[in-house]
């Protein structure tokens, strides 16, 4: 892998979603979620990762450096295993190994850094291999999401569906149709704010500036191959990213996050947004503090 990161970032992620469910709680009968004291809608950093972890296995397909370690069907100590072959060892001998090489489990997650993308970039905690002492220890990963928030209150509707496929013959008997039901939001606008620790990147993960490039890639791509009906037309409209020029950085975030606002076009127009038209994007660049460089993309 080539070099980690010598500059800290901050990013904000402006994305929408049209007659669709972006975030559904299974606590809720998969409502979308909303904060009940503000009305916005959230969308947790979970599933944000789920996407960017999506796109890179679609577009890497399984590189070598470029695997992904949380991904259905895959069961995690399966991965953790691999790092134990890596180094010879197994649960009858990793205790000895460990007297002879005290750095053996550093070895094993250097290992897993740099055969697995989501591993450098978001870290993970890979201590659910425990038989006879092996785990792969936790990693803190460079990169970090926060929830993503609408910019005004969402007003979720439910939506009655009807299908003309009956489950089973005798219900076919009875009758023609069965009755169902999904959530969506009319229209949502969110802002989601994301921070990239250089000093992570070079002192845990190896997070590199190829890594760097194919997260923004990732983002501004995350909902292109990941369509579905319940989800229906959500789209990244904009990726806002401030840039230090030191790996520690120069500024607070918040003064970063507080220069990009989103605000309505109309003033006056009170009524529910319909569109991202209806809304207009503006960061204000001479309020940066010295060595900050911000980049618009999307």
């Amino acid at each position: 892998m080539s070099n980690p990161i010598q500059n800290r970032y901050e990013f904000v992620i402006l994305f929408d979603v049209e007659n669709g469910n972006p975030n559904g709680d299974p606590d809720a009968g998969n409502m979308p979620r909303v904060d009940p004291e503000t009305g916005l809608g959230l969308v947790t950093d979970v599933c944000l990762k789920r996407k960017i972890r999506n796109y890179v296995e679609t577009v890497k397909e399984d590189a070598p450096g470029f695997r992904i370690y949380v991904k259905e069907g895959v069961p995690l100590n399966r991965n953790d295993a691999e790092a134990y072959v890596a180094v010879n060892a197994d649960e009858k001998t990793i205790k000895e190994k460990k007297k002879k090489q005290p750095d053996i489990d550093q070895t094993i997650r250097d290992w897993m850094c740099a055969n697995f993308y989501d591993i450098r970039t978001f870290g993970a905690v890979m201590t659910t291999f425990v038989k006879a002492a092996l785990n792969c220890g936790q990693i803190r990963g460079p990169v970090q999401l926060g929830f993503a928030r609408s910019v005004e209150p969402i007003v979720p509707q439910e939506v009655t569906i009807t299908r003309v496929a009956i489950t089973t013959e005798s219900d076919a008997e009875r009758k023609g149709t069965e009755m169902g039901r999904k959530y969506i939001v009319p229209y949502g606008l969110y802002r989601c704010e994301g921070y990239v620790s250089a000093n992570l990147a070079r002192k845990t993960t190896g997070f590199s500036e190829e890594d760097l490039s194919l997260l923004w890639e990732a983002i501004l791509n995350m909902f292109e191959h990941d369509r579905s009906a319940a989800r229906g037309n959500m789209a990244v409209r904009s990726l806002i990213v401030f840039r230090h020029d030191s790996e520690l950085g120069c500024a607070p975030a918040w003064k970063l996050f507080q220069a990009v606002n989103v605000q309505r076009k109309d003033p006056q127009d009170t009524g529910p947004a319909r569109s991202f038209q209806d809304y207009v994007v503006t960061v204000d660049e001479a309020s940066l503090p010295s060595g900050i460089t911000c980049l618009q993309m999307g």
